[in-house]
């Protein structure tokens, strides 16, 4: 009878559950959060490759200043 009522007072698996209980409902969250905002963040990265990738092209880089060739000076 003892080890019947040992079983009963015993709470360690419920905190288990209750411990599984809120991390199940964590992910449900982090999920629900990354379903709502999955297609603007999509967009927001695509920007920004795009801004990345067009800085990286020759066509948007500004040749460095260098000293202006003397029109008048005769070739050696």
């Amino acid at each position: 009878m003892n080890a019947v009522m040992k079983f009963v007072r015993d709470e360690e698996g419920a905190t288990a559950i209750e411990y599984g209980l809120i991390a199940g409902l964590i992910a449900v969250v982090i999920i629900g959060v990354l379903t709502t905002l999955g297609g603007q963040l999509n967009v927001l990265l695509g920007k920004i490759s795009t801004a990345l990738n067009s800085a990286g092209t020759p066509d948007a880089v500004t040749p460095p200043a260098g000293p202006d060739p003397d029109p008048d000076a005769t070739p050696s």
